[in-house]
């Protein structure tokens, strides 16, 4: 009988775990597989806006993002990965709720992502982000299967949640409250 599952624990990612990645990835489908040399540069470059899950010295999961450049208040996320082992612990909202605290992401109001109509699980993870946010979810259309994948890739959503507040603004919040509290005790 096996014992309690161990919980995940999240971190942000090295150079060294782009081949962890990049074989995460590819036993995750739907997940398009990306080249080792993308997770390498999401790992590098990306690092402040990607994550990683680790339980017993292994990657069990990782969502990579960045901040949209003309919009930096808006984090994209483009990929969530979470390995069989992993599932059903709610791993992935952790980590979308881990790199919303992330310093990099202070400033996020909104969290975008691309979701196949069809990928039930990314749709039911994001209305959990945005249900604990506090915040709407909107979708539209974005890349087309014909115009944009040439028939090679189902059409992809563009989900945008928010706004929500930002973690400066819960810091400065908190602040408040607690200076509140202080001065009425």
């Amino acid at each position: 009988m096996d014992g309690p599952r161990k919980t995940a624990s999240l971190r942000g990612p090295t150079i060294d775990d782009g081949a962890a990645v990049n074989r995460l990835i590819s036993e995750c489908p739907p997940l398009d597989e990306n080249s080792l040399y993308c997770n390498l540069l999401q790992c590098d470059h990306f690092a402040a806006t990607t994550v990683v899950a680790e339980q017993d010295g292994e990657v069990v999961g990782c969502i990579s993002g960045y901040l949209v450049p003309a919009q930096p208040d808006t984090l994209f996320i483009w990929q969530v990965a979470v390995g069989a082992a992993a599932r059903g612990q709610g791993l992935a909202l952790r980590m979308l709720q881990h790199l919303l605290e992330r310093p990099a992401c202070r400033a996020v109001r909104y969290m975008e992502t691309s979701i196949t109509p069809d990928n039930d699980a990314s749709w039911g993870l994001f209305r959990k982000l945005a249900e604990s946010r506090d915040a709407p979810l909107a979708d539209s259309d974005w890349f087309d299967r014909d115009r944009h994948f040439g028939g090679a890739h189902d059409s992809e959503q563009l989900v945008r949640i928010g706004p929500f507040a930002a973690a400066e603004d819960r810091e400065s919040t908190f602040k408040e409250q607690r200076n509140d509290e202080r001065n009425t005790a």
